[in-house]
């Protein structure tokens, strides 16, 4: 009844404006009316990345909750792990509406949010507050006018360490201008070096664009390896437009779905060949079986956020259920035995 009961509610979001209707979703999550299975876990499921226990290594992207208001819900939706943000030092509106579309028939989404947030202060205060639940990181930004980018992640990073398990620095938004710059080898380096300066215990992570050219992918493990990162997301979202069929295909912004799945893997793949620095695979996931390819294809965990706007968020317990299964089948006893296995198809 409750599947019904999501799939109707979906029918109807998707007859509102996408913006309005993530409010709606984030509403619906803090009024207790979204799937609450808990954690989904078992033996196979269990794993641990960069020293985080994870019930199962299902995780839910950065953007969906970019204002932490909704960590409990989600923490009992079925997630191993949950990313919130991204938060930048000083509350911003982010751009001009609209800034996000739904292309429907490419299962996909296009967005310019901006990094629209409450502020690195509200947030982590909500963070602070938060009960017991599954781990819980916060993505890294930087104000649209600041006159120091790299120093405003080291400014979220001093206030947050305290209140998260994680934090991931995110260089790789196209909606912020000139941002993806800071993923070239010098100013990466110096960035990092200022996160982890003031990091305390908490693990850093590093999410990288899948637009980038083997050289510069090269340079960013390069770099990650002497930062000493504690993993890799790979990847953001694409410029790319190839093969999209709906009409708001020529939006501006990142685009993540389905087509993103492909060309997300193969960078995954070439980047476990260049480091031994655990990876996070995100990118067009919304099943079990796309899910176990990133982690054959060298992910230790997974993460997804567009697939929940076609699927529900329920979606989150049927992946990591299903993932179990396939793990099973093929013979394998952790998660972490499956990690690589099949890379070789996607290099």
């Amino acid at each position: 009844m409750r599947r019904v009961a999501e799939q109707l509610g979906l029918r109807a979001l998707h007859r509102i404006d996408p913006e309005a209707a993530h409010g709606v979703a984030i509403a619906a999550l803090r009024a207790g009316l979204a799937p609450s299975p808990g954690p989904v876990t078992s033996s196979r499921l269990k794993t641990i990345v960069a020293g985080m226990s994870l019930p199962n290594p299902v995780g839910l992207a950065a953007g969906f909750d970019k204002n932490a208001t909704a960590v409990a819900p989600l923490s009992n939706a079925g997630f191993g792990f949950i990313e919130v943000g991204a938060a930048t030092p000083l509350p911003q509106p982010g751009n001009e509406k609209p800034r996000l579309f739904r292309l429907t028939e490419d299962r996909a989404a296009i967005n310019r949010f901006g990094f629209n947030n409450d502020g690195m202060q509200v947030i982590c205060t909500r963070l602070a507050r938060r009960g017991a639940g599954v781990p819980v990181g916060l993505n890294l930004g930087a104000n649209k006018n600041s006159q120091d980018r790299a120093a405003d992640f080291a400014r979220v990073m001093e206030v947050a360490r305290d209140h998260v398990d994680f934090a991931t620095v995110n260089v790789s938004s196209p909606n912020t201008e000139k941002l993806r710059d800071l993923q070239g080898k010098a100013a990466l380096a110096g960035l990092l070096a200022g996160v982890m300066a003031v990091r305390g215990d908490t693990p850093v992570f590093l999410k990288i664009a899948p637009d980038l050219t083997e050289a510069e992918t090269a340079d960013v493990a390069d770099v990650a390896n002497d930062a000493g990162v504690a993993a890799i997301i790979a990847t953001n979202t694409t410029l790319d437009r190839n093969g999209l069929q709906s009409h708001h295909r020529s939006e501006m912004g990142g685009l993540s779905g389905a087509p993103l799945f492909e060309k997300s893997t193969r960078v995954l793949a070439r980047l476990s060949t260049l480091t031994d620095i655990p990876l996070i695979g995100v990118g067009g996931i919304s099943s079990a079986e796309e899910a176990y390819a990133k982690i054959c294809a060298g992910a230790s965990a997974v993460q997804l956020y567009t697939a929940l706007v076609y699927g529900g968020l329920s979606l989150a317990a049927d992946i990591a259920r299903g993932l179990d299964k396939l793990l099973k089948h093929d013979g394998f006893d952790t998660v972490a035995d499956a990690v690589g296995s099949r890379r070789k198809k996607w290099l």
